[in-house]
Order: structure tokens, then C-alpha cells, then sequence
């Protein structure tokens, strides 16, 4: 039986992979901490050798948009060079090599009638990979031959009880896959409104005076203190408030990983790695979800009850 041993909502703005003589440039002369906080993630997650050692990484993507299905990737090896469509200049032929899951994938395909939903495994050597995927992979999967990573996209058609759908059907599959050791990674912002062009280079430091709109950094700075509190319950009771600062992707990433880790009923408390930064107007974290010792779905502790007046 397979099981999902990490989680974690992470970041993946173009800025990361860019020299460090451009970051530099941009960030003011400091270092953004959204790529100090990946190489502690890296070191601290990702290399670990400890009784909780993964196998497979799932990447939900809220850059790859599908129509009228889910699509997880089932190649055995995706290998190549990505340069970006939409920032090609920060981000040409980077080469990516990775070992696929087509087992898992192809398990995660078997439970979409179950749930209701609509999921392909796709082999073609030809499908696009996104930034979403690469840019993390870069830091958290370069230089590990053996750990294989597969992406699933999130559906432009569909809204937060399909996305929950495919969490579901994305726990089962990981349930069926025997000896299955699975970190999922849900790629993409908090609040996602950018500068207009003619401002935006005004608006490219890391600093949080750059966030769109006060309360656009208010809503963010709510839901990170709720995943630290392990709310994911009140993270998705107000889904509907979130949304009016236009998370990025509808926060369909974050959906999927909710709907396979529990969902209200999941306690996991979030660590932080760097800080809360903006990028050109978007508010950007890297949290992280251990597997509370009882599980995802462990009672809360006192800590993490509710307060009442």
C-alpha cells in the first residue's frame, strides 16, 4: 500500500532560476529568501535518509490548464530542454532528466469514475512540461537520479469540488500503488495580481510594500498563519473571500492537495522555509506539511482549537 509522506505549498516564480547576479540586481543586492528556503528545504526534505524516505513526487501544476479532463504524466523518463513561453529570456533551454511513475499514474487514472471525475494518464514523449514543474525540480530534484516525479495539471473547466475530486482519486491512486512513498508538491502563489507593464519593473523586489493591494498581503498572511495552525478547515471555508484576490490558478493547486490529504479534516501543521515575498506583485511562500504522527487526519490538540470569544 502506497502512502503520502510530505506535502508541501511551494513557490515557483521565474526569479529562482535566474543568476544570482540577477537576483541580486533585482532584490536590491540581497538574496530572495524564496531560494534560500528551497536549498533548506532540499537539505532538510528532500535528501533526507530517514525512516519517512520518499520514492515519487507528485507535482500538482497551476500552470498546466487541461479542458475536459485531468491529465497526470505517465512517461517513464521525461528528459529535454524547457525554455518558457512566457519569459523566455530568464528561462531558455533549461535541460530537465527525470525518471516518471507510468505504475502510479495509471493507478490515479483508475479511481476517476469512482469519484466522479475525469483523469488521463498521458505517455506521449511530446507533452509540454510547465515551469511550475522544472523550476522546482531544478532545487528539489536535480541530482537525485532515483526519485521519480510525475505532474498532474489542473482543469480550466472545473472548480474546487472537481479539484477536491481529483485529491481524492490522487490518494487512492497512491493507496493502490504498493510500496509507494509519495511527497506531493502543490506549485503556485497566494494572491496573483500583477503590476501593469509600465509599472511593473518599479515592483520587483522581494519586499511586501510590493504586494498588489494591502489587503491582497492580508488575505495571504491570514491563510499562512491557518496552515500553521494546521486550519486547513478554515483555509477551505473561505475559499469564496480568497478568491477576490485572484490566488493563482483559482488555488486549484492547493485544492488537489487538500482533497488527497483529508481536506477540512486535515491537521497538519505548516512549516515555513524563507520568507513571505512578493514577486511583481504576487504573494509567494514555500510551506511545508510533515505527516503528523497519527496522520493527516489526526484529531486536533488543544493547540489547534478553535478559540472562542
Amino acid at each position: 500500500m502506497g502512502e503520502i509522506v510530505g506535502a508541501g505549498l511551494l513557490a515557483h516564480v521565474p526569479t529562482i532560476v535566474l543568476p544570482e547576479a540577477d537576483r541580486l540586481e533585482l532584490n536590491e543586492g540581497k538574496e530572495i529568501t524564496l531560494v534560500t528556503g528551497l536549498h533548506e528545504l532540499r537539505r532538510e526534505v528532500f535528501e533526507r535518509d530517514t525512516a519517512d524516505e520518499y520514492d515519487t513526487v507528485v507535482v500538482l501544476d497551476s500552470h498546466w490548464a487541461t479542458t475536459v479532463e485531468f491529465v497526470v504524466t505517465a512517461q517513464a523518463r521525461r528528459a529535454g530542454l524547457f525554455t518558457s513561453e512566457e519569459l523566455p529570456r530568464g528561462m531558455c533551454r533549461m535541460p530537465y532528466d527525470f525518471p516518471g511513475d507510468p505504475e502510479l499514474a495509471h493507478n490515479i487514472e483508475k479511481f476517476a469514475d469512482k469519484h466522479g471525475t475525469w483523469i488521463t494518464a498521458i505517455d506521449d514523449e511530446y507533452l509540454p512540461i510547465y515551469y511550475a514543474t522544472t523550476n522546482l525540480w531544478k532545487f528539489l530534484g536535480e541530482g537525485l537520479p532515483d526519485k521519480r516525479w510525475v505532474t498532474i495539471g489542473v482543469c480550466q473547466t472545473g472548480d474546487m469540488e472537481d479539484h477536491l475530486r481529483l485529491g481524492r482519486a490522487l490518494a487512492d491512486g497512491i493507496a493502490a500503488t504498493p510500496g509507494r512513498r509519495v511527497l506531493l508538491i502543490a506549485s503556485g502563489a497566494l494572491s496573483h495580481t500583477f503590476w501593469p507593464l509600465r509599472e511593473i519593473r518599479d515592483h520587483e523586489a522581494s519586499d511586501l510594500s510590493h504586494i498588489f493591494t494591502p489587503e491582497a498581503r492580508a488575505a495571504d498572511e491570514e491563510r499562512i498563519a491557518w496552515f500553521k495552525e494546521g486550519r486547513h478547515d478554515k483555509v477551505l471555508d473561505t475559499m469564496d473571500e480568497f478568491w477576490k484576490y485572484k490566488p493563482e490558478a483559482r488555488f486549484f493547486h492547493y485544492l488537489m492537495m487538500a482533497g488527497a490529504l483529508g481536506e477540512r479534516a486535515c491537521t497538519a501543521r505548516a512549516r515555513q522555509y524563507g520568507e513571505y515575498e512578493n514577486s511583481v506583485g504576487t504573494g509567494q511562500v514555500h510551506l511545508w506539511f510533515d505527516r503528523p504522527a497519527d496522520g493527516w487526519t489526526a484529531p486536533r490538540t488543544p493547540a489547534q482549537e478553535p478559540t472562542h470569544a
